[in-house]
């Protein structure tokens, strides 16, 4: 088996780490991921040789131990190594194969696997001003999965409020708006083959979605899912991300993450185009 051109420690499952496993399917190259699921983070050691830790290691008076901060309230493990590798201590947190520099956000990562793959898959276009339009679209899709992560995370246990509500609606519009218009001009978000561009809107809109499971609580409050109306406000936008996620490359990470959205949506399976 190849060695891995990068190491990513994260929670799992997690679309955005899938974004870099994908990009290695087209490029030919191994991503290894460790982690667990996200409750269960704060019982590991958080480094480039992450590893669940033993109960006496876990103490107030570990020389790791860490404010948690970003979806994590507990007292979290980090390494110094891991903090002058991610300065931010986020997770997914890549890592090149030596441990010796760290690479954050999840489009970054992404972006290390394309560039360690073959030179031919055309992921991150044929010149540098193909690289910037690529790049234009990943910058589009961070504002947007910023959002995201803020509403998501306000969804459980209480709904969000009326006014981050709106503010992802009009983050969602935008994005989506942008999205579809892209798609009128080609087969693809970025031109006439698959990037990053669609790698990144596939696995951050999914995980958006998953917005859809929190109806009821969204009802309560009088409010309804973002993604309401869907798919016929954006039906290019739609059909391509269903249409990528049956792709082996996609499918092979995805798995049935978007059956249910899917079901909901009532979207045709797209098998050409």
């Amino acid at each position: 088996m190849s060695e891995p051109v990068l190491r990513i420690f994260s929670y799992l499952p997690n679309p955005r780490v899938w974004k870099a496993l994908i990009a290695a399917e087209f490029g030919g190259v191994r991503v290894e991921v460790c982690g667990d699921a996200p409750p269960a983070l704060v019982n590991w050691l958080w480094d480039f040789d992450a590893r669940p830790l033993e109960e006496g290691e876990r103490s107030e008076a570990s020389p790791h131990a860490r404010t948690g901060k970003r979806g994590f309230s507990q007292t979290l493990y980090k390494t110094d190594d891991f903090l002058v590798a991610h300065p931010f201590g986020t997770v997914p947190a890549g890592f090149s194969p030596d441990g010796a520099l760290g690479v954050f956000e999840s489009n970054s990562i992404m972006r290390a696997a394309a560039r360690a793959g073959s030179a031919d898959h055309g992921l991150y276009g044929r010149n540098g001003y193909d690289a910037s339009r690529i790049d234009s679209f990943l910058d589009a899709t961070l504002v947007f999965a910023r959002e995201a992560q803020v509403y998501l995370l306000a969804l459980r246990p209480n709904p969000p409020s009326a006014e981050l509500h709106r503010r992802m609606k009009d983050a969602y519009e935008f994005y989506l708006d942008g999205v579809e218009q892209a798609l009128g001009n080609g087969p693809f978000i970025a031109g006439d083959s698959i990037t990053l561009a669609d790698i990144a809107y596939v696995c951050d809109f999914a995980q958006f979605l998953k917005e859809r499971g929190s109806r009821k609580i969204l009802r309560e409050a009088g409010l309804d899912p973002v993604s309401e109306g869907e798919p016929h406000a954006h039906p290019r936008a739609f059909a391509h991300l269903f249409r990528l996620a049956e792709t082996p490359e996609f499918a092979k990470h995805l798995g049935g993450y978007l059956d249910r959205a899917r079901s909901e949506l009532d979207v045709e399976p797209v098998h050409s185009r």
